[in-house]
């Protein structure tokens, strides 16, 4: 008797085991995802901007991770123009050796096509093109008004948002009225969008507001993704990871873990340095060839620009010197001396300028400064 329970609870479990594999295997199979990019780019962004490839590649491994099916299309529909990325980027490489999301990619489905009915979600992927032709298509504003309405969900990141900003669902209401959303920040335009921001139509932050969106963000090119139920919008580059997490968790999957990439991982130390923790720099220093040096530098040389707070300006002067070695540029070198003396310590901003001409004899702007200080 003991011999047949022992049997039987074997089985029970196995069929138990059978029957989870199965229902883990048809909710792969069952979903499916749309990932949106823009048709207006041309000769790599430089003739007119297009997507970004990073934010795709990035998303796009997430889904595949889960077993989620994607689908491309674009509003022209066919091949469409990235934007000028780096191919050996690892998300990069992995997704330009994917034959099957390559093939999709390069025979895009015109929005006019799209069944929205096939779709659990919606991925928007950003790129300065998305500001040219994703709200002006009308197509897509009813995939996406359809896909919301059918309870699937609707995801954007960086300029993604901007194909959101006219769709209006079955009330005549706008889809992000009243809702948390964000998106490229006029901060983050004025900072990195000067090539194209006069053409835009309007900035993207304050279009979103004018809709009713309830907009927040994080500092310039930090990660921050806005959550509102089926609402989900990343504000920049840095955020496509999360943007994607986000959309996979909304259709009901348990996540995965995912790959740290050397960029978002830098960024995530900055956003430490920024919010006081006095050990991120240390750590970034130690580790080198785990985060990208230079550019924690370069965002200290950008955020510069962003603010005038003291505090800020310490946070600013630690990127810039955790990556002045690196660099090595007397533009960087300049701008720290100017800190360190804007900050009150003219010794070392004395000191920074004697190392900057020890390296770069008769640089001008450096002997004027140290006239300036030991005068």
């Amino acid at each position: 008797m003991n011999q047949h329970k022992s049997l039987f609870i074997q089985l029970f479990s196995i069929l138990i085991l059978l029957f989870t594999s199965t229902q883990v295997t048809a909710k792969s199979a069952s979903s499916k995802i749309l990932m949106v990019v823009s048709s207006h780019g041309e000769n790599k962004g430089e003739t007119a901007p297009g997507y970004e490839f990073d934010e795709f590649s990035k998303a796009y491994l997430i889904f595949k991770q889960h077993g989620i099916t994607v689908d491309v299309a674009s509003p022209k529909g066919g091949s469409v123009e990235a934007d000028k990325y780096d191919p050996s980027k690892p998300y990069n490489a992995k997704v330009l050796a994917d034959k099957t999301i390559m093939r999709k990619l390069n025979n895009s489905i015109t929005t006019k096509q799209i069944d929205a009915s096939l779709y659990d979600g919606i991925f928007i992927v950003g790129g300065k093109g998305a500001m040219f032709d994703l709200p002006k298509d009308g197509a897509l504003q009813q995939v996406i008004a359809d896909v919301y309405q059918q309870k699937g969900t609707v995801a954007a990141v960086c300029h993604g948002p901007a194909a959101l900003v006219d769709v209006q669902l079955a009330d005549g209401s706008y889809l992000i009225a009243n809702k948390a959303v964000n998106g490229f920040t006029n901060k983050e335009e004025k900072l990195f969008g000067k090539k194209w921001i006069k053409e835009f139509n309007f900035m993207l932050e304050d279009k979103l507001v004018e809709r009713g969106g309830k907009f927040q963000a994080n500092d310039i090119m930090l990660s921050h993704v806005a959550v509102d139920k089926r609402l989900i919008t990343g504000q920049n580059p840095s955020s496509t990871v999360a943007v994607a997490v986000e959309l996979v968790k909304s259709l009901g999957f348990k996540v995965q873990t995912m790959p740290q990439y050397k960029d978002d991982q830098t960024l995530a130390m900055v956003a430490k340095i920024l919010q006081g923790d006095t050990q991120a720099a240390q750590i970034m220093s130690s580790n080198q060839e785990k985060y990208h040096i230079a550019m924690a530098g370069m965002y200290g040389f950008y955020y510069l620009k962003t603010t005038n707070n003291e505090q800020n300006l310490r946070h600013a002067l630690t990127l810039m010197s955790l990556a002045k070695e690196t660099i090595n540029n007397p533009t960087l070198d300049m701008q720290i001396a100017k800190t360190q003396h804007k900050l009150g310590d003219k010794q070392a901003a004395i000191a920074t300028l004697n190392q900057l001409l020890a390296n770069k004899p008769g640089f001008q702007p450096a002997l004027d400064m140290l006239k300036s200080l030991v005068l």
